[in-house]
């Protein structure tokens, strides 16, 4: 997979914070050894961050956040503060940079103060010490003041940046992409089916990123992986040598797989598995039990991460809507959103029902999830919901005990709720 495939919400995200003068973007391809190749640039006004989608060996993909146009005295507009903040929801690791000569301002201060509040990991880079005699004593002085591990660094030179990358590598999280959509459920040796509908949406030739990733990820478990359409899958479960340890499936055909795969065989989507994977599963299956509560005339929103799905629409405009008026019998009221942010009324609507996340890191999903709660609204995914309206999400979380346990706890908590009311 060459290195501008990797897909964005996969690769670590290393925010780089500065003012004006600090030398960012030299500090970025100092560290990367490459004129930043601008694979994403997100277009807007100057106080926009850029993505910069790089190869940093030995890390491997990763996006430099370049947040560009931070007011010299600290003093953020409020536009500029909320882009700053965003900023913050997707990073994994940060980058104050600054002139040494300069030394520090109210700005680092509290952009430093900000990242120790949300735990983000973070390292100082005092640049441009080519110019600066006693740059080592001075890295202990700002040290102090900012209570976290400043490099000397060149950007111009390259001095100091090995030293950098290596604090870095020290800080990024423990690959948590590694092996975690199926941590826990397969092991070596182990036989996986999974089930993909050839849809007439998916672009031709190609799987979705989902199933491209769920596939990765039991070869690197060392497992099997088989894949079948809805249509053949009886065929397949009988034609297999031995019985498999999982069975996913696309959450549309669910209903089937789960008629043609028998009882004993564990079975999931690949939508729940992300849910596990990028951290919510348990909010998520809150959620869907909030749909036993809903009312006439209650509002739902049904946001999307992105826009780049054709056959989400479908899902989202056509069957959602339907599926939840057959099982509530309310008189519901749909809106949709889609793009990096919930709108500000999120707190109007009694439900919010999300996508699978698959173009969100791990950071940003947790954040979106943590947005609704909140709130006070409840918030489920495409997946769960489905399984949920479908009568199957019971089974199709039965493999994982932490969901399950959740699950069983709110389920029991509904039900003394609703003797109360009784």
């Amino acid at each position: 997979m060459g290195m501008n495939e990797t897909p964005r919400s996969e690769r670590v995200h290393i925010a780089i914070f500065g003012r004006r003068n600090a030398g960012k973007s030299s500090l970025i391809n100092a560290l990367t050894g490459q004129e930043a190749a601008l694979v994403s640039p997100v277009k807007g006004t100057t106080t926009d961050p850029v993505y910069k989608a790089m190869e940093l060996l030995p890390i491997g993909p990763v996006v430099f956040i370049d947040t560009a146009g931070l007011d010299d005295e600290g003093e953020l507009g409020e536009l500029r503060k909320k882009k700053a903040l965003e900023v913050l929801n997707k990073t994994d690791v940060a980058i104050v940079a600054f002139d040494c000569l300069l030394g520090i301002s109210d700005f680092e201060l509290d952009i430093v103060r900000r990242l120790k509040e949300k735990s983000i990991p973070v390292v100082g880079a005092a640049n441009k010490i080519d110019g600066a005699e006693e740059a080592a004593g001075r890295c202990k002085e700002y040290e102090a003041m900012l209570g976290i591990k400043v490099c000397p660094v060149s950007a111009l030179k390259g001095q100091g940046v090995e030293e950098l990358k290596k604090t870095l590598m020290g800080m990024l999280p423990e690959s948590e992409d590694k092996f975690t959509l199926l941590g826990g459920l397969v092991s070596p040796g182990d036989l996986v089916v999974l089930v993909v509908p050839i849809d007439k949406a998916a672009p031709k030739g190609r799987l979705i990123l989902p199933q491209q990733q769920t596939i990765r990820d039991i070869l690197e478990s060392d497992a099997i992986a088989v894949v079948t359409k809805e249509h053949e899958l009886r065929e397949t479960l009988e034609s297999l040598g031995k019985k498999p340890r999982l069975v996913i499936t696309d959450s549309q055909v669910f209903l089937k797989v789960a008629a043609d795969t028998p009882r004993d065989i564990p079975l999931t989507s690949f939508s729940i598995l992300f849910a596990r994977h990028k951290g919510g599963l348990p909010e998520l299956l809150r959620g869907a039990l909030a749909v036993e509560r809903l009312k006439d005339g209650d509002r739902i929103l049904v946001a999307e991460a992105c826009t780049h799905h054709p056959q989400a629409d479908d899902i989202a405009r056509v069957k959602i809507p339907r599926w939840l008026r057959q099982k509530t019998g309310k008189r519901l009221h749909f809106d949709y959103a889609s793009g990096a942010s919930f709108p500000d009324n999120i707190g109007d609507y009694a439900l919010v029902v999300h996508c699978g996340g698959c173009m969100l890191n791990r950071r940003a999903m947790v954040y979106r999830v943590g947005q609704a709660v909140d709130a006070g609204v409840p918030i489920v995914n495409y997946g769960v919901l489905i399984a949920y309206v479908q009568g199957i999400l019971e089974r199709a979380i039965s493999c994982m005990p932490l969901a399950k346990t959740v699950w069983e706890e709110e389920v029991q908590a509904a039900q003394a709720g609703k003797d109360v009311k009784n």
